[in-house]
């Protein structure tokens, strides 16, 4: 993947680079081939990737089982599948339109 997202079907896959202990949760920009996404969890047990992933579905109007963690569950750097995102945050939106030009 040249870019941060990319659609598989139905499903979002998407690289992400965690900020865990954050002030707020926040959808960033992107970061090379990795969007920045903090979190206000701390990062014990897989905690932050737990909040992550309900904070994510919540943005991506999914449900928490809608996502699956591929890799990076204890890790800063990490892969998620979103199946089906009935929402689109406005950087993902802009990157997949650029990624695919034709497509409406």
């Amino acid at each position: 993947m040249d870019t941060f997202c990319a659609m598989e079907g139905d499903t979002l896959v998407l690289n992400i680079l965690g900020t865990p202990n954050a002030s707020k949760d926040a959808i960033g920009k992107p970061l090379g081939a990795e969007l920045r996404v903090s979190v206000t969890a701390v990062p014990v047990a897989g905690r932050a990737t737990d909040h992550m992933v309900r904070f994510l579905a919540a943005k991506f109007g999914v449900g928490v089982h809608d996502i699956t963690v591929v890799f990076g569950r204890f890790s800063i750097h990490k892969q998620m599948r979103i199946r089906a995102p009935k929402r689109l945050p406005a950087v993902v939106a802009k990157s997949l339109v650029r990624a695919n030009p034709g497509a409406s």
